[in-house]
């Protein structure tokens, strides 16, 4: 029977309590799954652990989840804990970049129209996926020193053949399973670094003939996904550009909540809600679960095997039933429910 070791990272802030939720889901689900079984690891991570032990993410937790079959993480950081040249810590960026998790996946659903800004917008009709490459672009520079006395700073945005070719021919794998339409997001018109983002994207579109394309500036992007999201399927852009447009994307649906992601590699791969640790509201019992119990889909059906990806589907048809409902929403959608109310709604939905 396959065992799958899942190392679970709850972090800081809400992520404690979203990542219980998800695992609270797990456990009822695995009794009902056909010979697989999963051992759940828990490791302390984040701002927290760099208070406790001066790492936020120690060599023994970072090998740990090298030898897992994937991780789980619930938030990290806290902004009152931060490196001494400001930024905060981030290791779940370190977690991105030593285990080569480029492909930053982030899927968009619209589950109920009153969760949606926008007018006119049935259940169902926003659903697209943002790939985000998560190992070059603007980040590059992030953990270089920056001198205190200095009076100008330049951050380089990297662009490199191979970390592109890989990202794009991910993206057309995903389109390939979806409704076969790639959008490329850059801004080409200004940038070298988009112009060779641009030229590389269409070399690689001749492998996959299937697939529809088109490329739009990211300022444009940003107007599309309010005016018009349905015209989306699966969109590809660099490392900031996906930063800033999985947050736009994750509002038209209702907030961070409820949008899920998953960080994945050749070899590994990591799932998370797509929000930060709210430590506004940690320890009430107000966050959102969604996003964090829809990843731990987003894991099992990653994970490949026959049996978990049904356990995927389950989730995601337990997660659609409890949210058809409208008054099954969390503070952030309007509603009242609590963290364990709403985990507590999908366990019914998903025993049934």
């Amino acid at each position: 029977m396959p065992r799958y070791r899942i190392a679970v990272l709850p972090g800081d802030g809400i992520g404690p309590e979203v990542t219980r939720a998800a695992l609270t889901i797990l456990e009822m689900l695995q009794p009902r799954l056909h010979e697989v079984a999963f051992d759940f690891e828990e490791f302390s991570v984040g701002a927290g652990e760099f208070l406790r032990s001066g790492d936020p993410l120690p060599p023994a937790t970072l090998e740990a989840c090298r030898q897992a079959d994937a991780i789980l993480l619930g938030a990290m950081g806290l902004p009152s804990v931060r490196w001494p040249d400001g930024v905060e810590m981030t290791p779940q960026l370190d977690l991105r970049e030593k285990l080569d998790l480029y492909n930053g996946v982030r899927p968009i659903r619209l589950f109920h129209e009153s969760h949606t800004p926008l007018k006119n917008l049935r259940a169902g009709e926003i659903d697209f996926v943002l790939v985000r490459e998560n190992c070059e672009g603007l980040f590059s520079d992030r953990l270089r020193r920056r001198d205190p006395a200095a009076t100008v700073e330049n951050d380089r945005l990297r662009i490199t053949r191979p970390g592109s070719e890989r990202l794009f021919r991910a993206a057309f794998a995903l389109a390939r399973s979806r409704r076969r339409h790639l959008t490329l997001v850059d801004k080409a018109n200004v940038l070298p670094s988009m112009a060779f983002f641009r030229e590389t994207f269409l070399e690689v579109a001749r492998e996959f003939p299937d697939v529809a394309t088109d490329c739009v500036y990211v300022d444009a992007a940003a107007l599309f996904l309010v005016q018009n999201p349905r015209r989306f399927d699966v969109l590809v852009t660099e490392n900031m550009f996906g930063d800033i447009l999985s947050d736009e994307a994750a509002g038209l649906v209702g907030g961070m909540g409820m949008a899920p992601s998953a960080d994945l590699g050749d070899r590994h791969g990591l799932f998370q809600p797509a929000h930060g640790s709210a430590p506004d509201i940690a320890g009430q019992d107000l966050a959102n679960p969604v996003a964090t119990i829809l990843s731990a889909a987003l894991m099992l059906d990653w994970l490949g095997d026959p049996e978990c990806r049904r356990g995927a589907a389950l989730i995601n048809a337990a997660v659609e039933k409890t949210l058809t409902d409208p008054a099954n929403r969390t503070q952030d959608l309007g509603g009242n429910l609590g963290t364990t109310a709403m985990t507590r709604a999908i366990l019914d939905h998903l025993e049934t």
